[in-house]
Order: structure tokens, then sequence, then C-alpha cells
């Protein structure tokens, strides 16, 4: 017998987003992803200073607003065909990543760990025993059995209270939960401390940005910051060294933490290796720029076709034909006028809103594709393609996981197709998340050296010529590729449209009828109780879903929300 499951919303996620799957025999055998909020930004932008763009994007969400500010920038100085100063490119990687690693931990530990770990088992472990495996699995100094002892006693109390707060509504004693009381108990240990070090992160881009979420120091042509190496009131080496010490902290957690907890947790779930799987065409894209034009980059991007490494095609540079001409998006599918694939400078944003149609109009977020193909981005795609192009970083700390999967789970072998999965995508974030911190701190030194030669430029003002022009930015974000289009006529914006990475992956079925990552990914999903459909959520959840950058809202009754008087 059919059964139609609806999850509305999924929650733990940013923004609206509703999954309907079909299950038959117990397992999925159709899904639908629909994003339930109208973006309407890009008609906001059309006549505005392109200059301004970026303060406007990165309302996008509350989240990932960073990405949405550089990316902006990048569009617009792609189309005036601008360098930018080599200290305002470190100013700018140094953000990004920085957020990149706050965004990494706080998606495992605190969005989506509790699919996988059951926090009340966690009551009947015995610390001792949470303390030695932890230990054998890193130096991490709050791992000791007088920490643990702790974090069960407070989370006792907390459960005699009757009120579970961030615990309530989870799937405690689920039949697809499996991990004995000691790792739940080590697991909500380090999510307790993951709340206190995850804010090193958000402390570096407040402290260059001028604040988080929402930084206020990026600019088309550079960056706003002056640097000198003693002025109080600008950056200097002591805000420097300020920075360089939350970098060690975070560093210290992440390589002896988080990097070690998904893998040892996965090895609990490697059956979650079969599935998940879905898009198997992989997109990411260069970032980092080290050079004024951004020709030369700290990390790679390309795409591969089918999960076949030999495949692999390099995205060179900022300027690269191969990524600007092989964009599209179709609204076959999506609440938006129009059935054609369009390329994003001729992208329209125009709602059509008709309810939810299976075989018609269900999302408002539009089906994107790379030369007509499907393709799912974020640390999966960014792993795999940086493996791929020989990226020795990647290699080696995706050897490690695969180490500690082979340690804990008592198993020799460990295929890199195991990756195409939804446990998988968990490990590619953890192992994204250290070669984060490696160019973390590779771009801290490179700009403490640039400063300490004499360069302190950080901005190239521009110049917008007559006529039109048209320009893309991109950036690998935390949730995977993001791009940026704008087309500016006579010094104003004519059209922008963004296809960000959950446009890329919670997009509905395209021009030709193909499903996308999150659909696809559904696909043969077990589901062991109709009624709490626990393994929907651990397969949508490993993709990050950040909705809101994907779509906005509208009213269809057309009553007024809110009144916003734009200066």
């Amino acid at each position: 017998m059919t059964t139609r499951i609806t999850v509305d919303p999924i929650t733990r996620i940013e923004g609206h987003l509703r999954i309907d799957v079909e299950v038959d025999d117990g397992k999925v055998t159709k899904a639908w992803s629909s994003g339930q909020m109208w973006r309407g930004i890009e008609k906001i932008l059309v006549g505005r200073d392109p200059r301004e763009a970026w303060l406007y994007t990165q309302r996008f969400c509350g989240v990932c607003t960073t990405v949405h500010a550089i990316t902006s920038v990048r569009a617009v100085e792609n189309a005036l065909q601008m360098e930018v100063p080599v200290n305002a490119q470190l100013v700018r990687n140094i953000i990004q990543t920085a957020h990149a690693i706050q965004d990494h931990i706080v998606h495992f530990y605190h969005l989506s760990a509790v699919d996988w770990v059951d926090v009340v088992s966690a009551l009947d472990a015995d610390p001792k025993a949470t303390a030695k495996l932890a230990e054998s699995l890193s130096d991490w100094h709050l791992n000791g059995p007088h920490e643990m002892k702790a974090v069960q006693d407070r989370l006792k109390a907390f459960v005699n209270t009757g009120q579970l707060g961030p615990f309530a509504s989870g799937f405690w004693g689920h039949p697809a939960m499996k991990l004995p009381p000691e790792v739940n108990l080590l697991a909500v240990a380090h999510y307790l401390q993951a709340l206190d070090i995850q804010n090193h992160a958000n402390k570096i881009v407040a402290i260059l940005g001028g604040k988080s979420p929402h930084i206020q120091n990026v600019a088309v042509g550079g960056i706003s910051n002056s640097i000198s190496h003693d002025a109080p009131s600008v950056l200097n080496i002591e805000r420097l060294m300020l920075i360089k010490g939350f970098i060690d902290k975070l560093e210290h957690f992440v390589k002896s933490t988080y990097m070690t907890d998904v893998p040892a947790i996965g090895a609990f779930y490697l059956d979650w290796t079969g599935y998940g799987g879905g898009v198997t065409n992989y997109l990411s894209v260069p970032d980092c720029p080290q050079d004024t034009k951004g020709t030369k980059f700290d990390t790679l991007g390309g795409f591969i076709e089918n999960g076949d490494l030999s495949t692999f095609k390099e995205i060179k540079n900022f300027n690269d034909p191969y990524f600007r001409d092989g964009v599209a998006e179709s609204s076959k599918h999506a609440w938006y006028e129009g059935d054609e694939a369009l390329h994003p400078y001729k992208g329209e944003t125009n709602p059509q809103y008709t309810d939810f149609q299976d075989d018609g109009q269900y999302s408002w977020v539009k089906a994107p594709t790379f030369y007509g193909k499907r393709a799912e981005v974020g640390p999966l795609a960014n792993v795999i393609t940086n493996v791929a192009a020989g990226e020795p970083r990647y290699t080696q700390y995706l050897n490690d996981s695969i180490g500690v999967i082979k340690s804990v789970g008592g198993i020799s072998d460990v295929p890199l197709t195991a990756l195409n999965s939804t446990i998988g995508r968990h490990a590619a974030r953890a192992i994204r998340c250290g070669v984060m911190l490696d160019v973390l701190n590779d771009q801290w030194t490179k700009l403490v050296e640039n400063v300490a030669s004499g360069d302190t430029d950080t901005f190239n003002a521009p110049v917008f010529p007559k006529g039109e022009i048209e320009g893309f930015g991109f950036h690998e974000a935390p949730r995977g590729t993001l791009s940026h289009w704008v087309v500016i006529e006579d010094a104003k914006i004519k059209n922008y449209q963004a296809v960000v990475p959950s446009t890329w992956n919670a997009g509905p079925r395209d021009a030709d009828d193909q499903p996308g990552p999150y659909e696809s990914s559904l696909m043969d999903n077990p589901i062991a109780d109709p009624e709490n459909p626990l393994e929907v959520l651990r397969t949508v959840h490993s993709f990050d879903p950040c909705i809101a950058c994907a779509i906005h809202m509208v009213d269809t009754e057309k009553k007024e929300i809110v009144k916003v008087k734009a200066l």
C-alpha cells in the first residue's frame, strides 16, 4: 500500500521547506521538495546603484549573510573587470572561511546531530567509559570523566524539569537510532561545548566585518577597512593577533573533536552509506583568490559527471566561460511565469502561484542545471571535486576520516563511493571544515606578511561606463556553489539574479522533469515508522537546507505584512 507523508515545515533549518514522499513497502518511491516562500529581492534591486546591491542581497538570509555580500561585489567587479587589492582579497577570505567554519560546526552539532544521537539514552551511559572512548579518539581537553559526569548530571536535571528545550520533540527510542549510551553522552557533551566554540568564528567575522550577521566592510573594489601597523582605530597588529587567538581555539576543537566525532558516529551507521546518493553530478567553484584578478585560488573547483572522478573539468578563474555559459534555471515546476530554462542574465522573477500541484507547479524554488544536467552542490561536491583535482589537504583529511571509521567500525575498507550518501555528506562537511581552518590560517599569515611588507591598500574605486555590461560572481559558500548575476545599464541595475546553493539542491523537477538533488536523494530511503519519518529528516538535513536565500515571501491574499521605506 502506498502512503503519502508530508513534513511541513522541515525544522532545524533556515527558511520554510516542505517535503512530500510516497512510501511503498517501507521505502520512498517518489518525492517532492517545495520551498514555501517567495524571494523578491531581485525585484527590489532593479534600478538601484550596483554598489549598493551587496547591502540588500545579504538580507536574503540571517545565516548566509557574508556569502551574499562578497558574491554580490564580485559580480559587479566582474562586470567592470576590476582588480581588487590583495589585502582586500585576504580580508574577505578570512571572513568567509571563519563564517564557513562556524556554519559547519553549528550544522552538525546543533541542527542535525539529534537525527542520529538519542539524547535521552545518554542518561544510561557510564561517564568513565565515555571518557575512555573519547580519549582514545582525540586529545580534546574536555573529554575527561569529570566533564562527562558533569554533562550527564546537567542533562538529568534538565530532563527532570519536564522541559527538554532544544531536545524536545526528538525521536528518542526510534528504531533507527543505533548509538550506544556512551557515544550518545559524548555527543551531548560536544554539543554543549560547540555552543561556545562556534562563537570564536563569529568574533573573527565581527572584528573584520564590523558586525555579524550582516557585515558592513565590503565594497565594490575592495573593503572599507583601513590598515595600519599601530593606529588604534583601524585594522592593526593587535586586532590581527586577537583574531589568531580565535583561530587557534577553533582549530583545536575542529581537528580534535568535530573531525573525529563525525566518522566515529558514522561508523555506527554504515548502512546509511547506501542511502541518500541521489544526483551524482557535482559542481563546486574555486575560492579564496590570491591575486588581484581572481586567477589564482587557495581551493579548487570544477564539475564531475555521474560520480566519475575522471570526468573532472576545472573551473579556473572569475571569468571562466565554462561556468558562465553553463548555468540556467527552469520555472516549469516553480510558481513563476514561463517554462523555458533561462540563463541568469535573462532570468525572470515573476510570481505565478497555483497551489501545490504534484505534476505541475509546487515550489517557490527554481530548478538550476549545469549544461542541462542537475547537479548537487555543497561540501560533498567540494570534497569530491578537490580530491579529483589532487588537492592534498582534502585527500589527507578524507584518509584520516576513513581511518577513524575503520577503527571504530572494525572494518577493512571504505570505498570513496560511500561519500555519495546521507552520512557521506556529514563526513564531507567535517573534511571541508578542516581544510577551511588550514585556509584560514594561511590567509591570516599572508595578510600579516603583506601588511608587514608595507602594502596597506584596500580599495580601488569603481568607474561605471555608459551602456550595458554584464557580470557574474561566484563563491563556494558553506552550502555550496553560490553565484550572483547582474546586468548593468548606465550605472543602474537592469537585472539581478542569485543562483544559490539551496536552489541547486532543493529545486523541483526541471524543464525536462528531472528531479533535483533533495528529491533524488530520498528515493529508496527506508521509513521504519510513517508517523515518525526520521529517515526523511536525516537525508534532507544532510544538505544543511537554507531556504530563505532560495526564496522569500508573498501573501496571496494581498494583506499588508510590513511596510519598509527604501532610502
